[in-house]
């Protein structure tokens, strides 16, 4: 069965639109008010922008979002893995399995459903205040995997895209491309002492924006469950 993945993945410039859509999903996940509230404390972690030399903060930072990056592609190879051998053994029960993922999170999005996410790290690595490479990866890496509440459902929505697309380089890409997005506003905020200020002038826009996102992932949602049911009316 074609799944939404397979019909956009038809067309090269839709799937440069879907890369975009991830890139798009990292930016609005870095500046929503939760995350927004972690990046002192990130940049504090990674280096200190009072402290350090901007040429310094600025390939620490580069090295943080490598380490989210890592993460993310791993993420992403297993999905296409996963979503392959899913989709093989349980065909359209695998696309109503995402589609209700990705109605949950759009609704977690909404502010229709409240429910914790886990948090798999829970405590930062100590900063030895000395590397310049390693600490920042590890801590990047460590972000990666703890999340962040408005984060993980934009996320998961991401996922659920690269699993449904079977193939291993679409699904590494779209998890890279969520990294690269989220690593924007970090890299801005360190290297501007006030762009963190800046930033959180906004965050009444990006709350509008959360919703907007969850209203697509809804949407994309149920237009998985009709292709799964629309042929059996």
């Amino acid at each position: 069965m074609n799944n939404l993945v397979q019909i956009f993945s038809n067309g090269a410039s839709a799937w440069y639109l879907l890369l975009g859509a991830a890139f798009l999903g990292g930016v609005i996940a870095s500046v929503s008010p939760c995350s927004l509230a972690m990046l002192p404390l990130i940049i504090g972690y990674v280096g200190g922008y009072s402290k350090e030399t901007p040429l310094r903060t600025f390939v620490q930072l580069c090295f943080f979002i490598f380490g989210t990056a890592i993460v993310f592609s791993v993420i992403g190879i297993l999905c296409a893995v996963t979503g392959s051998v899913f989709a093989s053994a349980f065909g359209g029960y695998f696309t109503l399995l995402m589609a209700s993922l990705l109605l949950v999170m759009g609704l977690k999005l909404l502010d229709i459903l409240d429910f914790e996410l886990p948090v798999i790290v829970k405590s930062m690595p100590v900063n030895n205040g000395s590397s310049l490479i390693l600490y920042p990866t590890l801590l990047g890496i460590t972000f990666a995997l703890a999340g962040t509440p408005c984060s993980t459902p934009i996320l998961a929505g991401i996922m659920a895209f690269a699993a449904m697309g079977k193939n291993l380089t679409f699904a590494v890409l779209l998890l890279f491309m969520f990294a690269l997005g989220q690593g924007v506003i970090l890299i801005v905020a360190g290297l501007f002492t006030s762009g963190v200020k800046n930033l959180k002038s906004i965050a009444a826009f990006t709350e509008g924006l959360l919703k907007f996102s969850g209203l697509l992932l809804v949407l994309v949602s149920l237009y998985l469950y009709w292709k799964v049911f629309s042929p059996l009316i």
